[in-house]
């Protein structure tokens, strides 16, 4: 695929930089994207140490989003829409990759999924020309951060524009993992609601390393 740039809003966090950190590794701009843009710099820079390159760098979320072709968000979920909307004149047209988790900080262990039913999917009905596409919520951010190893899990992509699913399984690919289309933006219901089985899992066995397999599909390449 031709590399585009790619903006991580939110990753100054765990999970964003273990993502931008990946992105780099595999040749691909990125620009971190924070509230506080002298720690998106900050992180930016640490991350080109940790790479060896020079294809990270840091701004304010409006800027971030606005220089990239596509966007990842991947803030909490008590943040997600107020971000969204800032950065929403940004995002027109744009593919938006969401790996947000409605987590209840009262227990992220157990399932507590929105009234909505989906956190990302009530994005996409709060962002109509924005093609939305749902993935990463299922792979944490131990695995991501330590960019040597190789991630031991499947990736869900859930969206209602084929295409757009299509070039965020290629870039999942590009980073050494497997991505499966897995039907409508609705279906990042059960994405979002297995994190936190997976948390549970984690805590029985005292291993952060969980994640899952999809078995039975020949056509996939890692």
């Amino acid at each position: 695929m031709t590399k585009p740039t790619i903006a991580v809003i939110g990753g100054t966090g765990q999970q964003g930089g273990g993502l931008a950190g990946r992105l780099a590794r595999a040749g691909f701009r990125v620009v971190i994207g924070s509230r506080n843009p002298a720690k998106a710099e900050a992180v930016a820079d640490a991350l080109n140490v940790k790479t060896g390159g020079s294809l990270v760098t840091g701004a304010d979320n409006k800027t971030a989003a606005a220089q990239a072709d596509i966007v990842i968000l991947t803030v909490p979920f008590a943040g997600q829409q107020e971000t969204a909307r800032e950065i929403a004149a940004a995002l027109a047209n744009k593919i938006l990759v969401d790996a947000t988790v409605p987590l209840v900080a009262s227990d992220i262990g157990k399932v507590q999924l929105p009234n909505a039913g989906s956190a990302v999917a009530a994005l996409q009905t709060a962002l109509p020309q924005t093609k939305v596409v749902s993935a990463f919520q299922n792979v944490s951010h131990v695995q991501l951060q330590d960019l040597d190893r190789e991630i031991g899990c499947d990736i869900l992509v859930c969206g209602n524009d084929d295409d757009a699913c299509n070039t965020i399984i290629e870039l999942i690919a590009a980073l050494g993992m497997r991505g499966y289309h897995a039907g409508p933006i609705e279906n990042s219901a059960a994405a979002e609601a297995l994190t936190s089985v997976l948390i549970a899992i984690s805590r029985k066995y005292k291993n952060w390393d969980t994640g899952f397999r999809i078995t039975g599909v020949k056509d996939v390449e890692h």
